[in-house]
């Protein structure tokens, strides 16, 4: 039976005679009459210690069967002996990207263009089991807290959200676009009478941008539940929420962060201290932060106030995780529920200098929703199917979407978004 190359170790201790092992060939070195493979799985490396030398290249698949010992200067701090090998698949010699090199001397668009051997590499393997980790975390969290997982379709017939560009795609004699966002289907089912749901799924924006924090594709973490009073009951399952994925990405994942960062993820203490600022407030400390720091006067929070609020947070509130909630309606999307006439319940997840979580509380009475459309510039008829899910009783309810990627980088502490995407697109970028 497989052995895993973390297994070795224990398998040499407790004095088992013959283990097998398989994967790929991470590093040959020959030394005098010995020959040493490191060999590379899914939970590791180990170290074959070979009497005669074999023909095999680097990220060849091999099955090896030999003795396990115990070696402190070896991987795990164990060998295995080998007494038999048999290679599965023979690597051709010419590999064009180094799997085992440093990916820190390794730029961005060299990995990306060699993205079916870059994922290779146990580093960057590595982003994306702390990325199946957050994924794992938030659905456990909000199953337990009576949530639902819906799967929505990702072809609609317009978009959820004015001024966003869309994908267009050809649907037999019609045109139909990319999602931008589950809202419309997470709201059908809560008014279902499911009440609390969530989706984890692609979300497309069709946007020409060209910067470390955007993507065209990405995934959302979508969360919609119903009977709130305001965003500030949103907040509080957010506030939950991350707490528990961080959490569970130090227990089981602090090997893999630390290949990264130098700082774990925060604690679920910190989250706790995470300040809620309103619009205006959070507006004044991003300016005064700005003064001590000689920087422009800021006029909303863009990316820069996101920075400077996150650091003013870690250094007064012990958090790097802020909300920033009351929105001016300028800023939200017309569905979203006014607090007043010049205010809405709705909120902005900030965590290490970046936007990672938008939400709020929607709009759910029907008349009130009729009122708002011309204050936009929008007709009933373009929101038929919305204005039917308010028409027969809708409860008052909002959501929220976390950017995964864009959690999986800020964890990490990744300098560009798309290091956290398998196969990101952008612009320019549509293979793999």
């Amino acid at each position: 039976m497989r052995v895993l190359a973390k297994d070795i170790k224990a398998a040499a201790q407790t004095g088992e005679k013959t283990v097998q092992a398989a994967g790929w060939v991470h590093r040959i070195r020959e030394l005098g009459g010995v020959n040493f493979v490191i060999l590379r799985d899914r939970s590791g490396s180990v170290q074959l210690v070979l009497n005669e030398k074999r023909a095999l290249t680097l990220e060849s698949v091999i099955k090896v069967e030999g003795e396990p010992a115990l070696n402190e200067k070896a991987p795990g701090g164990a060998e295995i002996r080998v007494s038999k090998l048999e290679c599965l698949s023979l690597a051709a010699a010419d590999l064009p990207y180094q799997v085992n090199g440093d990916v820190s001397k390794i730029g961005l668009e060299a990995v990306l263009d060699n993205r079916t051997l870059s994922l290779r590499n146990p580093k960057i393997r590595a982003i994306f089991e702390v990325q199946a980790a957050i994924i794992e975390a938030f659905s456990a969290y909000l199953r337990s807290n009576g949530f639902t997982e819906i799967k929505s379709s990702k072809l609609v017939g317009s978009g959820t959200e004015g001024g966003t560009e869309l994908f267009s795609v050809d649907y037999f004699d019609k045109k139909v676009y990319l999602a931008q966002s589950p809202q419309f289907y997470k709201e059908v089912m809560v008014a279902s009478g499911l009440e609390r749901v969530f989706e984890v799924a692609p979300a497309y924006r069709a946007e020409k941008h060209d910067t470390p924090r955007h993507l065209n594709e990405y995934v959302s973490m979508d969360v919609e539940m119903g009977f709130i009073e305001s965003e500030r009951d949103l907040i509080e399952i957010e506030k939950g929420l991350l707490a528990f994925i961080f959490d569970e990405l130090n227990r089981k994942h602090a090997k893999e962060i630390a290949m990264w960062s130098d700082v774990p993820a925060p604690s679920a203490e910190s989250v706790s201290n995470a300040p809620v600022i309103p619009y205006d407030e959070a507006l004044k400390i991003a300016n005064d932060e700005a003064v001590k720091n000689k920087k422009a006067r800021i006029f909303d929070i863009n990316p820069e106030a996101e920075a400077l609020l996150c650091a003013w947070s870690e250094r007064e509130k012990g958090s790097a995780l802020v909300f920033v909630n009351e929105f001016p309606r300028r800023y939200r999307p017309f569905y979203t529920y006014p607090l007043d006439a010049s205010r809405t319940m709705s909120f902005d997840a900030l965590f290490r200098g970046l936007e990672i979580t938008t939400g709020g509380r929607r709009q759910h009475v029907y008349q009130d929703f009729l009122d708002v459309l011309p204050k936009f510039g929008l007709k009933p008829e373009y929101f038929s199917n919305y204005i039917t899910l308010l028409k027969y009783g809708c409860p008052p309810h909002g959501g929220f979407a976390l950017g995964c990627e864009r959690l999986t980088a800020k964890i990490l502490g990744l300098s560009n978004v798309k290091e956290a995407s398998l196969f990101p697109r952008d612009r320019k970028r549509v293979v793999p």
